[in-house]
């Protein structure tokens, strides 16, 4: 699944990249609660789709795990990792990395990056607020030919 023309359709068809905004336009319930050292997460009980996040967590935080779990929502709607973790050998790191790939590629459009692609990786995560191996996996992903992710590794050791 390119995860890519996902976002491009949803951002399209809804005219926002928030996710708590298309979360809701896709009737995808989001409930906050105390969920200890878990950013969130997401089930289907019943065929309602539900994000939970940590109502703890910082707003850039709940913000991001909403996208991920918003990203669990489209691209595995119907598996349970926290099935998978506790009674599977599978691997849930695939699964994870795309929800991440998903949640950073909605948050931070490729114009943010053009328009600050003087930026280090560290000052563009102070910046958006967001953890830089987060910044870092976007970057991994940015193709335009302006600015690329050697460029902006480039400045990290100035």
């Amino acid at each position: 699944m390119d995860i890519q023309n996902v976002i491009s359709r949803l951002i399209k068809k809804y005219k926002t990249n928030d996710p708590f905004e298309i979360a809701d336009m896709l009737n995808i319930s989001i409930f906050y609660e105390e969920l200890g050292t878990i950013n969130g997460y997401y089930n289907k009980p019943l065929r309602m789709k539900q994000i939970h996040i940590n109502d703890a967590l910082s707003e850039n935080m709940k913000k991001f795990t909403c996208a991920h779990e918003l990203g669990h929502a489209l691209l595995h709607p119907d598996v349970s990792t926290p099935f998978l973790r506790s009674q599977t050998l599978l691997s849930v790191n695939k699964m994870e990395i795309e929800a991440n790939t998903f949640a950073v590629k909605l948050l931070i459009p490729d114009d943010i990056i053009r328009e600050n692609r003087n930026l280090t990786t560290q000052q563009l995560s102070r910046l958006l607020g967001y953890e830089q191996a987060l910044i870092e996996l976007r970057l991994k992903s940015y193709t335009a030919q302006s600015v690329s992710y050697t460029h902006l590794r480039a400045h990290e050791t100035k």
